[in-house]
């Protein structure tokens, strides 16, 4: 194994017996197409796995921790610990885009910090921990780097409108967003937006889309109308 599958493990805090499953679950469906290795090699099957995984765990998870809240904010709260920009995030903690094997055209495209590609192998990771060391294993993974600080998790997952809700309650001036950049080619572009009540800039975010740049504007915005709150 490599040394930087070697370090991904160290970051982990998870040592792989079969080492196999750990560079499966960081192989590219387009990695393994441009070196002609069988489907079944790259990383979308453990994917599948470790979604349902994620599923059980964060459910058994919301259960036990909120005892009084019913079904549907449960349902709505599990989403947004699973949800595509958020396990992005987490895996963002682990600079996980850093160790994906990737195709030429897929690195080209930015692949390794889009959140559609890292959300996934981070879905891959958990399956093959779950293979690798059973559901103990894969439910320490998950609690350390997925559960934790699921407050702010949900602030992330809900930002714009819960930014809404705040400045509403404020009773002053209107939120709006502000597109400052876009740069870089359309299959690999760079937003950057920030959010503004009335014409004071609150927070500022990057993002690849503009919707995700102005998730993180407003989630910084939240932060820092939090902080002003507690002075």
């Amino acid at each position: 194994m490599n040394r930087q599958l070697r370090e991904l493990e160290q970051k982990t805090g998870y040592e792989f017996q079969n080492k196999k499953l750990l560079f499966q679950a960081m192989t590219h469906s387009s990695y393994a197409n441009e070196h002609h290795m069988d489907k079944s090699r790259c990383n979308e099957r453990l994917e599948f796995l470790g979604d349902a995984v994620l599923e059980v765990v964060s459910s058994d998870f919301l259960f036990h921790k909120y005892k009084k809240l019913p079904e549907g904010d449960l349902t709505k709260m599990r989403a947004s610990i699973v949800c595509e920009p958020t396990l992005a995030l987490c895996a963002g903690d682990l600079s996980l885009g850093d160790y994906l094997l990737l195709g030429k055209g897929e690195e080209a495209t930015g692949g390794r910090e889009r959140n559609s590609v890292v959300s996934d192998a981070m879905e891959a990771l958990i399956g093959a921990i779950y293979l690798d060391g059973g559901f103990a294993s894969a439910k320490e993974f998950i609690s350390r780097f997925i559960l934790n600080d699921i407050e702010h998790k949900q602030l992330f997952f809900d930002s714009k409108t819960i930014l809404q809700e705040m400045v509403q309650a404020m009773g002053e001036n209107p939120l709006s967003y502000e597109l400052i950049r876009e740069e870089g080619p359309d299959h690999n572009k760079i937003f950057e937006a920030r959010a503004l009540i009335g014409e004071e800039e609150v927070g500022r975010g990057t993002g690849r889309t503009k919707k995700a740049a102005e998730s993180m504007a407003a989630y910084r915005g939240i932060l820092k109308l939090r902080e002003e709150e507690n002075r």
